[in-house]
């Protein structure tokens, strides 16, 4: 459990006009130096606007991730149904920070569902599942485009940069029970990186935000913290509502306690509620209520979870158990039938 003051890594995803007018700002620079503070610099185009900015940070001192996204036509997030589209951007990007001599700490795979994917839920749950089950009809397979994934891994890491993975929480849960049903069926990978950073959003599962991190915080290798705004519409799929100071404040608090590598989502929504000074004053020894009992509720759900995951991996052992349970109802239906 860290002692000392955790380093602080923001997410910033905002269309170039929108990023060059944040940066504009001298306070932001100067109260992100005082945190010591990195950026992941969520790169939505390859443009010379976000080149200059990158730039700008570069000369502040301000240490930057390469936070890799594609087209939203694309899938924008990084899954199995866009691996070829996934090692272009890195060539791109590559080719990018080299004309505008641009420097990175790291490089950040988002994993996630498409976004057109996620989208089609706003429709509703039935068309949200329609879509899933049509993905999945026209591309079953995945241990391909998994295998080009791990080439864009190694591949980076030759290039001398440190890989980060910016993950679901669930991803754990699977891999303890050594199951791809989740992969599967959101299309997603488990990639050995660097570093995993798992995105345990309490804001998006109000009201037990606290206790799912607290669940997670000690098996991820930098904890993901938000929403404190910005980020992509995802309609009523999760509570968009941001985080207040105080529900910020407790969860950098529970987290700290756990790794000190904590990502904030957002800078932007940071700097709009006007956090980054009450964080830089925080006070990181302060106590801070752990939310015990809601945390073991969500741990036996985990628990649940896993074990189901397993028997995914085992069908015929499901197939067996459902025919003894049909067996021995229909033997208690005879029995009684006698009686």
């Amino acid at each position: 459990m860290p002692q000392n003051k955790p380093h602080l890594t923001f997410f910033c995803e905002l269309n170039s006009p929108e990023l060059s007018a944040l940066f504009s700002d001298p306070e932001i620079i100067r109260q992100l130096t005082e945190l010591k503070a990195s950026i992941s610099l969520g790169l939505l185009d390859l443009s010379a606007e976000r080149a200059a900015v990158a730039h700008q940070l570069n000369q502040a001192g301000i240490p930057l991730h390469a936070w890799l996204l594609l087209p939203m036509e694309q899938g924008y997030w990084f899954n199995l149904d866009n691996a070829p589209q996934a090692l272009q951007r890195y060539q791109d990007f590559k080719q990018w920070t080299l004309e505008n001599g641009l420097h990175w700490e790291a490089i950040g795979l988002d994993i996630e569902p498409d976004i057109r994917l996620m989208q089609s839920f706003k429709h509703g749950l039935a068309a949200g599942i329609k879509s899933v089950v049509r993905r999945l009809l026209a591309r079953p397979a995945g241990e391909n485009a998994k295998k080009r994934y791990l080439q864009l891994v190694q591949t980076i890491q030759k290039d001398g940069w440190g890989v980060e993975s910016y993950q679901f929480p669930l991803i754990v849960d699977e891999r303890r029970a050594r199951s791809k049903f989740i992969q599967t069926l959101g299309r997603i990978i488990d990639l050995p990186v660097d570093r995993e950073v798992l995105m345990l959003y309490s804001s998006f599962f109000r009201p037990h935000g606290a206790a799912i991190l607290a669940s997670y915080a000690d098996e991820a290798g930098g904890i993901g913290l938000g929403v404190t705004g910005g980020g992509v519409d995802t309609g009523d799929l999760v509570d968009s509502r941001p985080l207040d100071w105080n529900e910020l404040q407790r969860d950098l608090l529970l987290a700290s306690r756990y790794s000190d590598q904590l990502y904030i989502f957002s800078l932007e929504g940071c700097v709009r509620q006007g956090f980054l000074e009450k964080i830089s004053q925080l006070n990181w020894n302060q106590k801070v209520m752990l939310p015990s009992a809601d945390t073991q509720r969500i741990q036996r759900y985990r628990t649940l979870m896993r074990a189901f995951l397993w028997i995914t991996t085992h069908p015929w052992l499901l197939i067996g158990l459902l025919a003894i349970l049909i067996l021995i109802w229909r033997w208690l239906r005879r029995s009684r039938g006698r009686s």
